[in-house]
């Protein structure tokens, strides 16, 4: 006959474990779920700091490390934050977490931080991250948390990255600081594309990525 304690042990669940849940908070947002395409947040950043792909990089390492990191500690939290403040807890660990990874940015890649200027700073305002922290982190243990922040943030830098490398070949000739057109091309006649260094263009290419992923992937809007 089993003791308690054996019986107990047996019925807890796994602190880490991989299986459907955990493969669909991965998964799910890098096209069925895409935070960008699909629930269509984000889409600021995709149009302010996606004029160079280097640019878009670095805002999808600093979103990614935010969202794992708030989404971890929101779950570790979760039954400690009263729901009438839950609010005010979120943005200040997302605050506390942006003003971090600012300080980081600046310390390793000044430059980079500087064309980002007030950008990392409105991370704290990404609809992408406190909606992840409510309505998953909230409710989940710290692992699947993790897991869901990782794919959330993939899946917008899949995006973010995509629009800045059009944005970026058709509007220069270069990508990550390096001649893809060659001056041949323009001694023929060609020219940069001056549409897509303005936020009309990332508008178009963001467009047809949204389009293209829903066709796809069968998504309508419920109504």
């Amino acid at each position: 006959m089993s003791s308690p304690a054996t019986e107990i042990d047996v019925q807890r669940e796994p602190v880490i474990s991989f299986g459907k849940k955990e493969r669909q908070a991965l998964i799910d947002p890098f096209s069925d779920n895409n935070p960008i395409t699909v629930q269509v947040l984000g889409i600021c950043s995709a149009l302010a700091v996606t004029t160079q792909f280097q640019l878009a990089l670095t805002m999808t390492a600093a979103v990614i490390a935010v969202l794992v990191c708030s989404n971890v500690i929101i779950s570790l939290l979760r039954n400690l934050i009263p729901p009438n403040i839950r609010i005010i807890v979120m943005l200040s660990v997302i605050a506390s977490l942006v003003i971090v990874v600012d300080q980081v940015l600046k310390a390793f890649v000044y430059d980079i931080a500087v064309q980002l200027s007030v950008f990392v700073g409105l991370i704290i305002t990404n609809c992408i991250i406190m909606g992840r922290a409510e309505a998953f982190a909230m409710a989940n243990r710290p692992w699947p948390s993790l897991l869901d922040g990782l794919g959330n943030g993939i899946g917008y830098g899949v995006i973010l990255c995509i629009v800045a490398f059009f944005r970026e070949l058709l509007g220069s000739g270069n990508l990550l600081g390096f001649e893809v057109v060659p001056a041949m091309a323009y001694d023929a006649g060609y020219v940069d594309m001056g549409l897509m260094v303005i936020a009309p263009g990332a508008f178009i290419i963001l467009g047809l990525l949204i389009w293209a992923q829903r066709t796809w992937s069968g998504y309508t809007e419920e109504g």
